[in-house]
């Protein structure tokens, strides 16, 4: 062994020191930097979305660093905006920005055309923020695009055709939008495309023949847009989807036999079909369903008897359908059924004496099933058996208290009327507001239960499940001071339901009644900050005595923005001492909006009195020693109308149907809307002042007036003269109260006096649309504000044409028959 003199060794020491700069020089110099152009492009973006990189991929100004390297990184909730880079070694000293993210941030603006600098991007995502404008055409030359995500946005106007160049796609979500238009069929050229969201994104008409070339479709999910048309058959040869829903659209059965080859489906959910039954014949082969979901659409016949070979299933909703004859006992030994839904259907015969262990929840509510309950039946379940004929001893009552007054015949108090009123603070405590008790209804409600509360007086019934919502709860919670109202308390909770909600009230003398639904959206944010929290959207149906009195209500919308209070005020006969009222989510508004699996109704409290002089001395809820003092003090009749009159119009009406055609027909209108007295509309008019004067038409005057409430109307009277316009006020009242959109004009009730007929319309102070444009020189109606009235004159329309029930055709399109609000 020799050892190297000390100058040698520093020599050599210096030889490699020499060596090891020159190859971190080198290797400095063959490092990747990111394409000079694209660097240019994303600086621009965020600049105009007003935001930055994080300083973890984006070291000392180089793009392509850091997370920016590693794609395992890109989704992590600190790393947003995010991009992914692809640097090749090879010889290539270049970088290109293949993935950009910029999520949930409530970014605003516009897609900028610097995008197209980003030519070797496959994947854009700008969910939850909320940029505007079209979806530009130039965006069909980013032919790299495998995934395109733009959901939780405001952008408008038609989807572009371009869209269809973007051969590589296998992603695309459009959802939570305000597109307009049809599908443009140059989206059949996609025959990559494996996932497909379409769920309220504002794009209607039939599905587009060109979709059959779409046959690696994994999943696809259309809800609460206005699709129209059959279901396509075509779907049945996507033999590779997993999932599909189709759900609060306005599509028309039957379910395509075609599906029963789909047998790769996990999820299936369609909702609110019309028009042509269907049978469950189609569901025979589907043994890969986890999640069955086919409510409202029209289902007839019974339920297989070999429904027990889909083994796999864990939820099954057949509910609101009309299926009849006996519950298959197979379908209760299914082993890993957990929820099962049958509510709403003409199913008859025993509960099966059998279940598995896994099923815990069950609706069989509103059905015609009978006998007494199988031993199964226990206080650990979530169990609806509302509205059926079973029969009861006390070990059925004292099992589950109440529901003996909650079968078909509703037999608590029948015939021996004990109430005349019933107050309920929906969802929370008890409370007094406005001079009127409200009694607690804050039960744990859940899947399926119901809960009579111990006077039975009233009761609630909820059926529903959140889908995809952890942690599901049936009360919505705010801190929000409510406006609109002297007791914003009121509305700190509400009761919500992903469903059916019911009210009962139960023991009520017959005749009729105010019904006041008091609302108040808060659970989304206002549509002034702009986020993707403000475009939610919660609409559903309401229904009284079992008739529709709203169709796609939207609390927000009625009201004119969120935490503002509204009251809806309705006339229901009581004629068999019960009154129901029911709130029912028919599919559609956002699914996802604030948190996922979020829709449904909702609603804060509910007042009920009598508008007729009781009979009854009411029992008080505490004690049945003490009388009751007569009705609640305090409550306000919104609705103006003398406590006693409405009786005497019905019997004038019915003493005189054979004498006068026309008071026949009028007695045929159903459901009745508000009525309003001649003096009320008289007072409300100053008398009909030529001051107040609107306008008139071949109907007769209209007039601006104010009733006592403060709400101002236009009350629009029938020329006495005018025998067509009496047949014409018969069916403007039938029609415009069977329908019901934010784009129509909303009748509020109407005067039914001698010969004297009257509609009262709510006011839109803005007056007509040939005003605006050649008559007024004070409103400024710029482009973006024309768009926005086509756009919402065309939703109307296509609501009569297409959606409604009955569809309506509108043959008087004209711009003095297009009222502008407030907002124009």
């Amino acid at each position: 062994m020799k050892i190297l003199s000390f100058a040698s060794a520093l020599a050599a020491a210096h030889v490699c020191f020499i060596f090891f700069l020159s190859s971190v020089g080198k290797s400095r110099a063959q490092n990747p930097t990111t394409d000079a152009s694209e660097v240019r492009a994303l600086n621009s973006i965020f600049q105009q979305w007003d935001t930055q990189a994080p300083d973890s991929w984006n070291i000392s100004g180089e793009p392509c660093t850091g997370t920016a390297l590693s794609d395992t990184v890109f989704d992590a909730p600190t790393n947003n905006p995010a991009i992914t880079c692809d640097c090749p070694i090879n010889n290539s000293t270049t970088c290109h920005i293949t993935k950009l993210r910029v999520y949930a941030l409530n970014k605003q603006g516009v897609l900028p055309e610097e995008l197209l600098a980003l030519k070797f991007l496959t994947f854009l995502k700008i969910d939850q923020n909320y940029f505007t404008g079209p979806l530009p055409a130039w965006i069909g030359n980013l032919s790299t695009l495998q995934s395109l995500s733009i959901a939780y946005n405001a952008f408008s106007g038609p989807i572009p055709k371009e869209l269809g160049n973007l051969k590589e796609l296998t992603l695309l979500s459009v959802g939570s939008n305000n597109f307009s238009g049809t599908l443009p069929p140059e989206l059949g050229n996609l025959v990559k495309l494996e996932e497909l969201y379409l769920n309220s994104c504002g794009v209607g008409g039939e599905i587009p023949s060109t979709f059959a070339n779409l046959l690696n479709m994994r999943i696809m999910t259309v809800t609460d847009s206005p699709f129209t048309g059959k279901i396509p058959g075509f779907i049945g040869n996507w033999t590779k989807l997993t999932s599909m829903r189709l759900e609060g659209n306005s599509f028309q059965g039957p379910i395509p036999s075609s599906f029963s080859k789909l047998t790769s489906l996990d999820s299936l959910r369609i909702n609110g079909l019309s028009n042509v039954s269907s049978s469950l014949d189609f569901i025979r082969n589907l043994t890969s369903l986890t999640d069955l979901v086919l409510r409202n659409a029209l289902i007839t016949g019974s339920i297989p008897s070999d429904i027990g070979e889909l083994q796999s299933l864990q939820k099954l909703d057949l509910s609101f359908n009309n299926l009849t004859g006996q519950i298959p006992s197979a379908l209760f030994s299914i082993s890993s059924l957990t929820y099962l839904f049958l509510g709403n259907n003409s199913l008859s015969g025993t509960i099966p004496a059998q279940k598995s262990e896994k099923l815990m929840n069950i609706d069989l509510s509103y059905n015609f099933l009978s006998g007494s309950f199988p031993s199964w039946v226990n206080t650990n379940l979530q169990l609806n058996l509302v509205a059926n004929n079973f029969t009861f001893d006390n070990l059925n009552k004292s099992l589950l208290p109440g529901l003996h007054c909650l079968q078909r015949s509703f037999p608590c108090n029948r015939n021996s009327p004990l109430y005349a009123n019933f107050s309920i603070k929906c969802g929370g405590s008890e409370m007094t507001a406005d001079g009127i008790k409200y009694e607690a209804e804050n039960s744990s409600l859940s899947i399926a239960s119901f809960n009579v509360i111990s006077s039975e007086k009233w009761a609630v019934s909820n059926v529903g499940l959140f889908a995809e919502r952890k942690n599901s709860i049936y009360v919505q919670n705010t801190l929000a001071q409510v406006r609109n109202t002297n007791s914003p308390e009121l509305y700190q909770t509400s009761r919500i339901s992903p469903g059916s909600l019911r009210y009962y009230g139960l023991g009520l003398e017959n005749g009729p009644y105010i019904v006041n639904l008091l609302f108040a959206e808060t659970a989304f944010d206002d549509q002034r900050k702009q986020t993707w929290k403000s475009l939610g959207r919660r609409v559903f149906d309401i229904y009284i005595q079992g008739t529709i009195v709203l169709k796609d209500f939207e609390i927000s919308k009625e009201a004119g923005g969120v935490e503002r209070a509204i009251t809806k005020n309705f006339i229901a006969i009581v004629t068999e001492n019960h009154l129901e009222i029911h709130l029912f989510w028919a599919g559609k508004g956002t699914c996802c909006i604030p948190d996922q699996g979020y829709y449904g109704p909702s609603i804060s409290a509910i007042s009920v009195v009598s508008n007729f002089t009781p009979t009854v001395s009411e029992i008080p809820l505490d004690t049945a020693k003490e009388k009751r003092t007569g009705l609640i003090v305090g409550v306000a009749v919104p609705v103006g109308v003398v406590t006693f009159s409405l009786i005497l119009i019905f019997a004038v009406f019915y003493l005189r149907r054979r004498k006068d055609n026309d008071e026949e027909e009028l007695l045929g209108i159903g459901p009745r809307p508000n009525t309003f007295s001649y003096a009320e509309l008289r007072a409300a008019t100053d008398d009909f002042s030529p001051s107040n004067k609107l306008g008139e038409g071949g109907f007769g005057p209209v007039h601006l007036g104010k009733l006592s409430d403060g709400r101002a109307v236009a009350v629009k009277q029938l020329s006495v003269a005018s025998r067509q316009g009496k047949s014409q006020f018969v069916t403007e009242i039938a029609t415009i109260s069977a329908v019901q959109h934010r784009n129509l004009v909303k009748l509020y009730g109407c005067c039914i006096e001698g010969n004297r007929r009257l509609l009262v319309y709510e006011y839109l102070e803005n007056k007509s649309l040939d005003q605006a444009l050649f008559g007024r020189k004070d409103l400024h109606l710029d482009w973006s504000t024309r768009f926005s009235i086509c756009l919402a004159t065309a939703r109307g329309l296509a609501y009569l044409h297409e959606e409604s029930r009955p569809r309506i055709i509108h043959r008087d399109v004209k711009a003095s028959n297009i009222l502008l609000d407030a907002e124009l």
